[in-house]
């Protein structure tokens, strides 16, 4: 963290996440995992201790910070338990930042003071099961009936779509004829209690056990057209604008999670004894450990590089999605490490390292896959050349 300036403000929300999460989830990541168990009581705690609120403006009960406060935060929540992070990051990322900024000002006062105190949790539906990568070609269909929107499709991997009170959804409002792309596609603020609202299949996975994920069917489903979110046809545009700052938030839950494999590995060395001495003492083990270290250092002045470049204003799409791929390609490399250095003792659920590699896993997916971040970097790295007279930018 030294490479970091933070401001006392920034230490002290960074201490305020540290400390909560050594206490209260470390002890009890491992058997939510083993339970795939979602507890609503961290919901509670973290929403006490302002995590719910921290983008959102004090005059809607939220804490008003900065995007580099609440990455230091995020960072730390995943470091004692990836799935509190994944939840925070998508509460705050995604429906909370698209009514803030794409909302009516009734929308704002209705729903933020209420995600803020924690007592309405925000999830976010824009991927279905024939449209992940390829978002433009969702097919939920919104037809207009009156005073109300009549919603039908599959929305998929929601996640915490069982524990939210409040769900940004994506869907069609001119045609249900996927190759218009990106056109016609607008955003409806659901919530369970909608006519026509079901909770269907919830996914057995890989990582991130105790964060639900589930598929959302929405069969005549009538909502209200006063949830209509900004202007018809520009949902899409609203999403993935929002995704820039969610993939700055996904790398800080990378790093986390890194780090959570870094410290628990610095620990193992000093303890494990091979050929009479501890395995610290192995120049091989030593080199895995500083290109480690090496790596989250990088990733995490990336991500905090792009955070501040966010808070003067600049368009960060390059800067995030290149955090988002550095970071979770580290997370990934860095728990493989893990486990290596606990050898077999690393591929047992005995120890947490198996967890963080697991966990890892998914941030090269969701919200953008490598590729995808890929695809994004070239194409904003060749138009800024091009502007630049064919110049490399900075």
């Amino acid at each position: 963290m030294g490479l970091l300036h933070l401001t006392d403000t920034q230490q002290e929300i960074q201490r305020l996440a540290r400390d909560y999460a050594q206490r209260e989830l470390t002890p009890l990541a491992g058997e939510r995992d083993r339970e795939s168990r979602f507890d609503r009581a961290m919901i509670t705690q973290m929403a006490e201790l302002g995590f719910l609120g921290m983008l959102i403006p004090e005059q809607y009960e939220g804490l008003g910070l900065d995007a580099q406060s609440y990455l230091l935060a995020l960072e730390e929540i995943a470091v004692g338990d990836a799935t509190a992070a994944v939840t925070l990051s998508v509460h705050n990322s995604l429906p909370t930042q698209m009514i803030l900024n794409f909302g009516n000002d009734a929308q704002r006062q209705t729903y933020l003071p209420r995600m803020a105190r924690g007592e309405w949790l925000g999830a976010f539906a824009l991927s279905e099961p024939e449209a992940g990568s390829d978002a433009g070609s969702l097919r939920t269909q919104a037809v207009r009936d009156g005073d109300h929107w009549v919603l039908n499709g599959t929305k998929a991997w929601v996640s915490h779509g069982n524990e939210a009170q409040v769900i940004l959804c994506m869907a069609r409002t001119d045609t249900a004829d996927a190759r218009r792309g990106s056109k016609g596609i607008s955003t409806f603020i659901l919530t369970p209690d909608l006519p026509g609202f079901h909770l269907t299949k919830k996914e057995n996975k890989m990582g991130l056990r105790a964060s639900p994920t589930l598929q959302i069917v929405l069969d005549n489903c009538r909502v209200p057209a006063d949830r209509l979110v900004g202007e018809e046809g520009k949902g899409l545009t609203y999403a993935l604008g929002s995704l820039d700052h969610g993939r700055l938030g996904i790398a800080a839950q990378a790093v986390g999670i890194a780090r959570a494999a870094l410290e628990a590995s610095a620990r193992y060395m000093t303890e494990r004894k091979q050929f009479g001495k501890a395995i610290a003492e192995f120049q091989a083990i030593q080199f895995k450990l500083a290109d480690m270290a090496t790596r989250i250092t990088a990733a995490r002045t990336l991500l905090h590089t792009a955070a501040a470049a966010k808070e003067r204003g600049e368009r960060v799409t390059r800067f995030s999605s290149m955090a988002k791929l550095f970071a979770t390609e580290t997370a990934m490399w860095v728990t493989t490490q893990a486990v290596q250095i606990y050898g077999g003792y690393g591929y047992v659920t005995d120890y947490p390292v198996e967890r963080h590699m697991r966990d890892a896993k998914v941030t090269e997916i969701y919200e953008g896959t490598s590729e995808i971040q890929r695809i994004v970097i070239a194409r904003e790295t060749l138009a800024a050349a091009a502007a630049a007279d064919g110049s490399l930018p900075d």
